[in-house]
């Protein structure tokens, strides 16, 4: 079983920073895609911004150039630099992988998700 584990959020001026972080953990052989999603009450789950095992980037237009993505593949670490904070930034992000594991008679690949954490951007 793999368990994925955001930390970082809570609340920032417009204009600040936070830097998000998400462990996987678990018997992991490998991680591909991750990424980071959020969701504003009322709104759907959005994708933010994505990184793959090679390291190729992709971000949505809202956050360019404010939101950098990266990854530390020895700690099966996401994390999400958050600059320029915006209110319209304020959501519960979501961390998200795609991942190769194991069990003892089985190797798997299965899409998981984070527990989510909160972000919230006010004067």
């Amino acid at each position: 079983q793999v368990q994925l584990v955001e930390s970082g959020g809570g609340l920032v001026q417009p204009g600040g920073s936070l830097r998000l972080s998400c462990a996987a953990s678990g018997n992991i052989y490998n991680i591909y895609d991750m990424g980071w999603y959020r969701q504003a009450p009322g709104k759907q789950r959005e994708l933010v911004a994505s990184i793959t095992s090679g390291g190729d980037t992709h971000y949505v237009d809202l956050v360019k150039g404010r939101f950098t993505i990266s990854r530390d593949n020895a700690k099966n670490t996401v994390y999400l630099q958050m600059n320029s904070l915006k209110p319209e930034d304020t959501a519960v992000y979501y961390c998200n992988a795609e991942v190769g594991h194991y069990t003892d008679y089985d190797l798997l690949e299965n899409e998981s998700w984070g527990q989510g954490i909160q972000v919230t951007v006010s004067s």
